[in-house]
């Protein structure tokens, strides 16, 4: 793998939701003991998506030591959080949702939502792309530069894939109003629709497995590349997606290590939990994916990205408490990832006291998000923390 490390800028779909707590209904509510219980789950991206593949190879590892691991898709990113939140599972595979759940951006800075105390577990920092724009290759589309005009997928409910492509979009000097937007419900419905042709680009990762279908379709299919000496190009999408890193990927639908991509990426899937999970079950599940490595790492093109060695401790969203006592135990944590995690919780704290300051505001929908971004900007300001959005 290779990544240039950046210093990074510190209603929805109610179908989708239904139908992930009737496949919930199974679970028992969480229970109290510490440690990690013998059954646990977590929500993941849909069944034909690289984050599910890779759940699913670590569930298999981990039924070696006793364990059943039991993976929950959903089709977008309020789906995956609702069930967390919820206590319905203990963890979720997630991908930049994770961050915007942080921050309560897009759709988490609804009233419902607003920033979320999530910690992360362990993400994979594979040897794909994750995240970039795939078009059919009969568009014409060879650049972000090209799509103006272009029909692009908007993902209801998904406020990460949204964001990519509004960051791919800035990168190519566009913006929505440049493109026509076609709403979806949900990321296969976004691939679906480029087999069908109605559609020309969506966003996806180099391995998410529906690709395939995409490739042999009549359309065909390409990524789009983001030069790495764009300077322009990357600073417009670093203004929009802080978490998105130069990268050369070397595994996924037609690319080797003959046959690259120059392009951006970011960790993925990312396992997160909330703040108050039980110390000794995050310190569980870090172990678990530490030492079983070798049992699930060839088994999906994301599992090799899960290598301790791999780890970004200084990303965007601070990790779990009990995470970083296993870090530390092996020795790979050291107090410069201490203080650095311990600015991440202390900008969630600035973001919980600035959500508790308008939650009770009795505004429409709409002006209460304005009022929301207005108020959480000038927080983040005002400590000389980077709002971004």
């Amino acid at each position: 793998m290779k990544t240039t490390r950046m210093v990074p800028l510190v209603s929805r779909t109610i179908l989708g939701i239904q139908t992930v707590l009737i496949l919930l209904a199974v679970f028992v509510p969480l229970a109290v003991a510490e440690g990690l219980p013998r059954t646990f789950g977590w929500t993941a991206y849909g069944t034909t998506s690289g984050g599910y593949a890779v759940s699913v190879a670590i569930g298999n590892a981990l039924a070696n030591d006793g364990y059943r691991l039991r993976v929950i898709p959903a089709k977008n990113d309020i789906s995956r959080l609702t069930p967390l939140r919820a206590g319905r599972v203990h963890f979720s595979a997630t991908g930049i949702g994770s961050y915007l759940a942080q921050e309560g951006v897009d759709e988490f800075g609804a009233k419902r939502w607003g920033p979320q105390p999530v910690r992360l577990i362990m993400m994979s920092w594979s040897d794909v792309n994750i995240g970039l724009p795939v078009v059919t290759r009969d568009s014409g589309i060879e650049s972000t530069y090209d799509l103006v005009g272009k029909r692009v997928a908007w993902v209801v409910g998904g406020p990460a894939l949204n964001s990519n492509m509004t960051a791919y979009l800035a990168f190519g000097n566009l913006a929505w109003d440049d493109v026509t937007r076609m709403q979806v419900s949900g990321w296969k419905a976004s691939i679906q629709g480029m087999i069908d042709g109605t559609i020309d680009a969506a966003i996806a990762s180099t391995n998410s497995s529906m690709l395939y279908q995409l490739e042999g379709s009549p359309h065909g299919m390409r990524f789009l590349p983001t030069p790495h000496d764009d300077v322009d190009g990357w600073a417009r999408m670093n203004g929009r997606a802080p978490w998105i890193l130069p990268h050369i990927a070397t595994s996924g639908v037609g690319l080797s290590p003959d046959n690259v991509l120059e392009g951006g990426s970011y960790g993925y899937p990312i396992l997160i939990t909330y703040a108050e999970r039980d110390e000794q079950m995050a310190y569980d599940l870090a172990r678990l994916l530490h030492v079983n490595f070798d049992e699930y790492k060839d088994a999906h093109s994301s599992g090799v990205g899960f290598a301790i060695e791999r780890q970004v401790f200084d990303w965007i969203v601070p990790y779990h408490s009990g995470a970083v006592r296993y870090f530390r135990e092996i020795g790979v944590w050291n107090a410069l990832h201490d203080a650095h995690n311990q600015a991440l919780i202390e900008r969630q704290k600035v973001l919980q006291e600035a959500w508790k300051s308008i939650r009770s505001s009795n505004q429409t929908d709409d002006v209460f998000i304005d009022l929301w971004l207005a108020t959480r900007r000038a927080a983040l300001i005002a400590v000389g923390m980077d709002a971004v959005w």
